[in-house]
């Protein structure tokens, strides 16, 4: 097979339980942009290994589309054995670290994954306790090999002992800015765990949105074409941000448009942003 390259501004990240090769087939066939096979919460202790041999066997050869997988946390028996099995496999994107509560954790496994040849095995860091939101930036700049970070709210409305959404929104903002300011993309939003409810998927996702994140994970095929529509510019998103591009093509430096819109800088760079996510390759 032969590997795809990686979208630009990736908008939707399939789950799916790395003991089951059937799903995961189906996986790789949904449209999804990248597929995270999860050897962990998905996965039952008994099937541990089993979940690990069919992954490596997934990732002997590229895949057709990129490929993340989460191993077990760090403080267990099978995470040793996920990193040096895995790691060297030619099908491997990157490395998701899940319940990550210091730098040091990452630059342990950058320093255990590193090719001997140079460079690095990219790592996203998942942060799903309180301790980790609180020591967020200085984990997002822990390592170069890590290309991202992530909230984990399952395991943070636990560690919280909240019930009601809201309560989360200023860890999300909280990962969100450690995420810019250290240099690394926009997160993604976290799983929306009722697969059947595509409605509340669609107004989570969009308040996600407006939030900062930047695409969202999935545990259903079913839910990346919500995931897709909420974080893909609208219509009048585009044709202003086309406005936007020409007036400053045109005229550089900060000006007013026709309409009484400032632009300088920094919203001519969001313009092209837009553009770029509109542009990109469109799966559902």
């Amino acid at each position: 097979m032969t590997p795809q390259t990686t979208t630009p501004f990736p908008l939707t990240w399939l789950y799916v339980p790395g003991d089951r090769p059937e799903v995961v087939a189906k996986g790789l066939a949904s449209g999804a942009d990248v597929v995270i096979v999860d050897l962990e919460d998905a996965v039952a202790p008994d099937r541990k290994d089993y979940a690990r041999s069919a992954t490596a066997e997934l990732l002997s050869a590229p895949p057709p589309v990129p490929v993340h997988v989460r191993v077990n946390a760090l403080n267990t028996p099978h995470a040793e054995e996920d990193l040096s099995t895995l790691s060297p496999l030619p099908g491997l994107t990157a490395l998701r670290l899940p319940k990550i509560t210091s730098p040091a954790e990452v630059v342990g496994v950058a320093e255990r994954t590193a090719p001997a040849e140079g460079g690095a095995i990219p790592l996203y860091a998942l942060l799903e306790s309180a301790l980790g939101v609180e020591r967020a930036y200085d984990i997002a700049t822990a390592h170069r090999a890590l290309h991202g970070i992530a909230l984990g709210e399952t395991d943070l409305r636990a560690d919280l002992a909240v019930l009601h959404d809201p309560a989360l929104d200023w860890p999300r903002s909280r990962v969100i800015l450690a995420a810019r300011a250290a240099g690394l993309p926009s997160p993604a939003q976290s799983i929306y765990p009722d697969t059947k409810d595509l409605e509340g998927l669609a107004i989570s996702s969009t308040r996600g949105r407006a939030l900062g994140f930047l695409g969202r994970t999935a545990i259903h095929p079913r839910q990346l074409p919500v995931i897709e529509r909420a974080y893909a510019p609208t219509p009048q998103e585009i044709e202003s941000a086309e406005e936007i591009v020409k007036a400053a093509t045109a005229t550089p430096g900060a000006q007013a448009l026709p309409d009484g819109r400032f632009i300088d800088p920094a919203v001519v760079a969001s313009a092209h942003r837009t553009l770029s996510l509109a542009n990109r390759p469109t799966r559902h």
